[in-house]
């Protein structure tokens, strides 16, 4: 039987990276059961880092009592029964299958990986440890919005009636400055694609969660508008898109139309969603999370996502104090604690997370042959479960 078969009080937790998604992830561990009391109780163990002198600090700020440089150690530690990996895209596939392979639960942040290939070794190795009882899950924070999990409810009970369209934008400035300096993230080798992977992963999945179904067909396009950026040594060439657009065909025949952007001057963290159905509409900006307008026939009414009934709310404040961006996290972290604890499938999955990659890497596709409409030929997961066996 796996080790984690066991009841283990508290559950540790090691997260590896440190930079903005550690930073998020360290808060949802320290905070999560003072919110969600009810969850398997979980005691943060190491935060892993390459450079000790950097990570050394970060942990002491964040509250781990102890630090790690190779990812490698934690798999072998029994007071650790959690990774979490916030680490660039091609270190996801790597990490993932050993602590899978470890017997640790895995949490891993979006996107799942940075090609298809790597997604599925990722599925096959999440299929073979959940035979065992040992959970995954993908890091797409946004599932836990209070207003968008509300806005699924009402599409899925068939309030705006059929969906016919769906416009998806995410849209960010950090790179619309063309001084500003070269980053992992622009470069192909560790990040995989540009906006792409970092905010469409997100536009992606939301479209599929809010829908229920899977996107079919694609035609995309992606740009890259400043081609070198300062590096240490001198200009280096941007490998990765700056932009991309893209037409979503779904299985019920709904249109949805793409945009992501780190270049869009003014807007900050712009996540823009609106649903048009036969009956009605729904609209949303994270920029206002808190906020749901719906109109069913007689003009758009603001739904203020506070009361103590809405999604996740019963874990938080008195209606009208509003939540942050912050407090997704912490209720992804309940969410993946209470699966473990049932010894249920978390969501969203690492299949979840390849039907994401299928759709990225098929707007790449679509780009590459001048924005021609590409079919996505997933094949079933019932297939790489077979190939796990």
């Amino acid at each position: 039987m796996n080790s984690l078969g066991k009841q283990h009080n508290p559950l540790g937790v090691a997260v590896i990276g440190y930079s903005f998604m550690g930073r998020a992830h360290s808060h949802a561990w320290r905070n999560v059961t003072a919110h969600y009391p009810d969850v398997p109780a979980v005691e943060p163990r190491v935060l892993v880092g390459r450079d000790l002198s950097q990570v050394g600090p970060v942990a002491t700020q964040l509250g781990w009592p102890d630090v790690e440089t190779d990812w490698r150690a934690v798999l072998a530690r029994d007071d650790v029964q959690i990774v979490d990996i916030c680490t660039p895209g091609h270190t996801h596939a790597e990490i993932a299958v050993a602590a899978l392979e470890a017997g640790k639960h895995v949490i891993v942040e979006k996107p799942l990986a940075n090609s298809i290939d790597e997604g599925e070794r990722m599925v096959e190795a999440a299929v073979v440890a959940r035979r065992q009882g040992v959970q995954s899950t993908v890091g797409f924070n946004y599932r836990r919005v209070p207003a968008l999990v509300l806005a699924r409810k009402m599409v899925q009970d068939g309030r705006i009636g059929d969906v016919r369209q769906v416009r998806v934008a995410y849209l960010q400035d950090w790179l619309s400055d063309a001084s500003a300096e070269m980053t992992w993230r622009l470069r192909r080798e560790e990040a995989g694609s540009g906006a792409l992977g970092d905010l469409a992963s997100h536009a992606v999945d939301l479209l599929q969660f809010l829908l229920n179904e899977p996107v079919q067909s694609v035609s995309g396009t992606l740009r890259t508008f400043v081609p070198a950026r300062p590096g240490p040594d001198g200009p280096e060439p941007v490998t990765v898109d700056d932009a991309a657009w893209a037409t979503l065909h779904t299985a019920s025949g709904a249109v949805a139309s793409l945009e992501v952007t780190r270049m869009a001057t003014g807007r900050k963290n712009a996540l823009l969603v609106e649903v048009f159905g036969s009956e009605g509409s729904l609209r949303f900006d994270l920029e206002s999370l808190n906020e749901l307008y719906v109109d069913t026939g007689s003009g758009a009414t603001r739904v203020l996502v506070t009361e103590p009934n809405h999604p996740y709310l019963q874990a938080w404040w008195p209606p009208g104090h509003i939540l942050g961006w912050d407090h997704t996290f912490v209720s992804q972290a309940s969410d993946f604690l209470r699966a473990i604890g049932a010894g249920s499938e978390p969501t969203p999955s690492f299949e979840d997370g390849l039907a994401v990659q299928r759709v990225l890497t098929a707007i790449m596709d679509s780009d590459a042959q001048g924005g021609a409409r590409v079919a996505l030929d997933a094949p079933p997961v019932e297939a790489l479960t077979r190939r796990s066996s």
